[in-house]
């Protein structure tokens, strides 16, 4: 997909030295993206997609994860080309030379972390947190966020290690299934023969097609790791093998788990479950209790708002170093290096999301898909702009072909969405235009600085 050599040129760069603290290795950037891409969404999952492809299963997971791999070519080239802080929107800064394009852009990705981290957060005190205790929601998930930002500024490599855990609890529940439908195939049980079969009235090509757009929001997440190459040690040569690697191990486990599912279970029943995977380690025989997987899925949803929290207070860090944001909340704590007027803004936003109650299904999944959709189109365009635009240390390059079928894969999601989506998401991107257009005219008012 890409070329492996990096490519250099002798022309200046943005070299200045970074406020943040350079503690992100290689395995923990790798546990990051493969953190933040292997959600709690996966243990429902199943049950959707078999309504739509039968026990084909693994098929729109695969083409997922290929349409997904395209945009983390571009941001491969982008992050390792101008490893700043701010993602996508100081790509488009550099790009466009368009202060609203990249404020739109800044402001898709804030849009979606903290409206994701606020549904994550009621989602923690829900179900999941009630099977152990019974306690209010929306306070419980204020108080989650409050964690989860004391986390946050304490430090990157703390916040890390917390994702290191909560990320092995998440692959390990995933490998369960696995393991336990292997287990009983080997045992005679189970039926092969459901992993190619579609429902009767479907068209195989149309079917997969429709479920790799739902199976394209389980892959995303990589983006977020853009927002963090500031405090990656040399993400020239790290960042590319950490975002790839993370990328083919989720989509391995993803088809895996595609797999089990279907042999452990006909479509008609996965489609039928709340908790599919649950209903497929019971029909193992494995015996394993029930609160194990609530206590899987509870770690998955805390792991998602820590790193999408990561995500949203370096977003409006870096806009704010760029101008584009005030240049208060570019602020960082002395000692730790961690962005703290960032995190608090970003946290404040979140908690009063929590105080709606319900986020919703569609604010949650496929509106911020079509804002994620609004920012991968940046990005994959910005890639072909910025080639005229060289830098002083070597970087990641990548084939042309990849960021344009880049481009017509987010274009052909976009076509898949429905109207009300559309509506939901040009109402927060023009929000967001006048937010910035109001901040343009204060800046210019007498007397402002």
């Amino acid at each position: 997909m890409s070329t492996p050599a990096p490519t250099s040129a002798p022309a200046a760069s943005d070299s200045s030295p970074s406020k943040l603290k350079q503690a992100i290795t290689g395995p923990l950037l790798y546990l990051f993206i493969l953190g933040d891409v292997l959600g709690a969404g996966i243990y429902a999952l199943m049950g959707t997609l078999s309504a739509e492809v039968g026990g084909a299963l693994w098929a729109p997971l695969l083409l997922a994860l290929l349409l997904a791999l395209l945009t983390a070519g571009s941001y491969a080239e982008l992050v390792t080309k101008y490893p700043k802080a701010g993602g996508a929107a100081i790509f488009a800064e550099r790009a466009f030379r368009q202060p609203v394009i990249s404020f739109l852009v800044g402001f898709s990705m804030l849009a979606a972390g903290v409206t994701s981290a606020a549904g994550l957060s009621l989602a923690f005190a829900g179900d999941y947190l009630g099977t152990f205790v019974d306690l209010p929601a929306v306070p419980t998930a204020i108080a989650f966020l409050a964690l989860v930002a004391c986390l946050n500024a304490r430090g990157i490599s703390e916040s890390l290690k917390g994702n290191v855990i909560m990320t092995v609890i998440e692959v390990s529940g995933l490998v369960v299934v696995i393991a336990v439908v292997a287990m009983m195939l080997g045992g005679g049980g189970g039926d092969v023969s459901r992993i190619g079969e579609f429902p009767v009235d479907a068209n195989p090509a149309i079917a997969t097609l429709g479920a790799a757009i739902i199976a394209y929001y389980s892959f995303v997440g990589f983006e977020t790791s853009a927002n963090i190459a500031e405090e990656v040690r040399d993400p020239s040569r790290v960042y590319p093998r950490a975002l790839f690697a993370s990328l083919i191990t989720a989509g391995v486990v993803y088809v895996l788990v595609g797999l089990a599912s279907s042999i452990a279970l006909p479509a008609s029943e996965l489609s039928d479950s709340t908790g599919p995977l649950l209903a497929v380690v019971s029909a193992s025989g494995a015996g394993i209790p029930e609160w194990v997987f609530s206590l899987i899925a509870l770690v998955a949803v805390a792991n998602g708002a820590l790193l999408t929290m990561i995500m949203a207070s370096r977003v409006t860090f870096g806009m704010a170093e760029q101008g584009l944001l005030p240049r208060a909340f570019g602020a960082v704590l002395p000692r730790r290096k961690t962005p703290w007027a960032a995190i608090l803004v970003t946290t404040a936003v979140a908690m009063g999301l929590t105080l709606i109650g319900d986020i919703g299904t569609l604010a949650e999944t496929v509106v911020l898909l079509l804002l994620l959709l609004f920012v991968f189109i940046s990005t994959n365009v910005a890639v072909l702009v910025l080639r005229r635009d060289r830098v002083q240390h070597e970087h990641f390059r990548v084939w042309t072909a990849v960021p344009v079928l880049g481009v017509a894969s987010c274009v052909l999601l976009l076509t898949q969405q429905s109207g009300q989506v559309w509506l939901f998401g040009g109402i927060l991107l023009a929000a967001g235009a006048v937010l910035f257009f109001v901040a343009r005219l204060r800046s210019k008012a007498p007397g402002a600085r």
